[in-house]
C-alpha cells in the first residue's frame, strides 16, 4: 500500500458548441464531437494506471467522459452529486459577454465574485470548498494509500486545489485546466503533493505514460 493517497482528477471533454465561452454550471450539457474523441484518448493515455476506484458527477458531460475510460479500465464508477460543477445562479446559461452586458462583471473574475459570494443566487466559495472538503475527506479515508479517478469539471478541480493547499478560491484562477485534461494529486497523512497539472494527453495521442506529460501542458 502507498503511503499516500493519489487522486486523478480529470476534466470532462470539450462540451457542445452552443455552450462553449458560456457559464453551464449545472445545466446538463452534453460534449462535442471534438470531445467525445478526446475522452478516447484520454482512456487510451489511462488504461495502463490501476484504478482503484472511479468516481464521476452526475452531469452528462462527464459522465460521457467517464464511459469510455470505464470501458477501457472494467470498471465502475460510483455518480456523486456534490461533484457537479458550481452553481452560476443567475449566471447559468449567459456567455461571457452577456455576463458583462447583463451584470457588470468580467467572466475572467468569476472565481472571485464567487468566493466573495457575488453571483446572484449562485454558489459561494465557502459552500463549494465545504462540499469538496466533504467529499475529497471521505473519499481518502475510503481508498487510504489507493488510487482513485474522479471525474467532474473544471471549477471543481480548481477548488479542490484550492482546500488542499489552503488557498483562497480566487487564487486557484492561476492554474489552467483544460479539456479532458489530468491533474495528480498525491495526498500524504499531514500534507498533498500537486504531481502533475493539466496535462492534456489529445495533444499528443501518442504520448500514454500522465506522469510524462509536462505540467501546463
Amino acid at each position: 500500500m502507498n503511503p499516500f493517497t493519489r487522486f486523478y482528477l480529470l476534466r470532462h471533454g470539450e462540451v457542445e458548441r452552443a455552450y462553449q465561452r458560456v457559464f453551464a454550471g449545472r445545466l446538463d450539457v452534453g460534449l462535442s464531437p471534438t470531445g467525445a474523441r478526446q475522452a478516447e484518448i484520454l482512456a487510451h493515455s489511462l488504461r495502463p494506471v490501476p484504478f482503484d476506484a472511479v468516481y464521476v458527477s452526475p452531469l452528462r458531460r462527464a459522465q460521457a467522459t467517464a464511459k469510455p475510460l470505464l470501458a477501457s479500465n472494467g470498471h465502475r464508477a460510483e455518480t456523486i452529486t456534490d461533484l457537479q460543477e458550481m452553481d452560476f445562479g443567475d449566471w447559468t446559461g449567459h456567455t461571457w459577454d452577456e455576463v458583462l452586458a447583463h451584470f457588470g462583471k468580467s467572466a475572467f473574475d468569476w472565481l472571485e465574485e464567487i468566493e466573495h459570494g457575488r453571483v446572484p443566487n449562485g454558489e459561494t466559495g465557502a459552500g463549494i470548498l465545504d462540499r469538496l472538503g466533504r467529499v475529497l475527506t471521505a473519499l481518502h479515508d475510503r481508498h487510504r494509500g489507493r488510487t482513485v479517478a474522479v471525474i467532474c469539471h473544471g471549477g471543481v478541480i480548481r477548488a479542490a486545489l484550492a482546500w488542499w493547499l489552503g488557498l483562497p478560491l480566487a487564487r486557484a484562477g492561476g492554474f489552467e485546466i483544460d479539456y479532458a485534461s489530468v491533474t495528480i494529486v498525491d495526498w500524504h497523512e499531514r500534507r498533498p503533493e500537486v504531481q502533475l497539472l493539466n496535462w492534456t494527453p489529445w495533444r499528443n495521442p501518442q504520448e500514454t505514460d500522465p506522469k510524462a506529460g509536462p505540467a501546463g501542458s
